[in-house]
């Protein structure tokens, strides 16, 4: 287990020529399953299902692969993924990546409270900003691995930033554990708010 966590961090430390583009039409195939939680068209239709809709490759095909692993843990996903070649998920993440990315709506009366912290962060507490990985549009940064936000569906970023506060997820160890310490001063009053500016984000 430890050599697999050690393989995937170092392929997101590759650099982005390195790794294989994919073949969305085969990935195309391949995810019709997937229309089941996350939507014919890669936005979520399931309440806690992320959007992967235009999700940037590189970040994509790093959690299916901790998904197969069983690095990431959710049952349901490493059962899909589980037979996998890693040029399926090469593939699947290709084809969603070439999808339209989706535009959401923030909610809420804390959107002020959620772009504050994306675009400067919490010094007091210190919590940096999430532009610094994430871009001012949500689009993260593809070569480098970081995924899109803008767009992601509130209550899946809610679950996940929960989830890097209390060390229940931990995938961003490639990276210095830099989202468990960007997250750490949040309370989740501010969880939701940035999570409902990420929504409308792009």
């Amino acid at each position: 287990m430890h050599m697999i966590r050690v393989f995937i961090g170092l392929i997101a430390l590759l650099p982005a020529w390195v790794i294989a583009a994919g073949d969305a039409e085969a990935g195309k195939v391949l995810a019709a399953p997937c229309a089941a939680c996350h939507g014919q068209n890669g936005v979520a239709v399931v309440p806690g299902a992320p959007n992967l809709a235009g999700q940037n490759r590189r970040y994509l095909e790093s959690q299916l692969l901790r998904y197969q692993s069983g690095a990431r843990v959710a049952p349901l996903m490493t059962g899909q993924v589980t037979n996998m070649t890693p040029i399926d998920l090469e593939n699947l993440a290709a084809y969603f990546g070439a999808m339209p990315a989706p535009v959401g709506q923030a909610s809420g009366d804390q959107i002020a409270v959620g772009e504050q912290i994306y675009r400067g962060g919490i010094a007091d507490r210190r919590v940096p900003a999430c532009t610094a990985c994430h871009s001012p549009t949500g689009s993260g940064n593809g070569p480098a691995g970081y995924p899109r936000l803008g767009g992601q569906q509130s209550d899946y970023v809610i679950a996940q930033l929960t989830a890097y506060r209390e060390g229940v997820r931990a995938t961003d160890e490639a990276y210095g554990n830099t989202m468990r310490q960007a997250v750490n001063g949040l309370t989740d009053g501010q969880i939701r708010a940035v999570a409902s500016y990420i929504q409308g984000l792009h």
